[in-house]
């Protein structure tokens, strides 16, 4: 991969859910040479620990700016993660599982594009 040179163009907005796979996208989104913005989601999930834990990885990258989005995902069906009524299972079943969030990944895809 190649390292951008310009800073005015070397610019990476990050989705950062604190978890590893964001964690490690971050990390070398930042070792490829990019001034890295991290955006993460406040979308009715049940668990803060996942926004401090995107806080804690965005400072500890060292990002330009971390930005903390609200939303309402359960305005698109209802899911474990963001009802509180529907329990999380403790073991997998078959078919959509209730802990799908209905388009959650477009919906931080298209606001990381805009």
């Amino acid at each position: 991969m190649s390292t951008p040179v310009d800073d005015d163009l070397a610019r990476a907005v990050v989705l950062v859910s604190g978890g590893l796979d964001s964690a490690t996208t971050l990390a070398i989104a930042g070792a490829e040479g990019y001034r890295c913005f991290a955006l993460s989601f406040r979308y009715g999930q049940r668990h803060a620990v996942e926004l401090e834990a995107a806080q804690a990885i965005a400072r500890q990258r060292g990002v330009a700016e971390h930005r903390i989005i609200d939303i309402d995902l359960a305005a698109f069906g209802g899911s474990a993660l963001t009802d509180a009524a529907i329990d999380v299972p403790e073991t997998p079943s078959e078919g959509i599982p209730v802990t799908y969030v209905p388009a959650r990944n477009t919906v931080f895809l298209a606001y990381a594009l805009a």
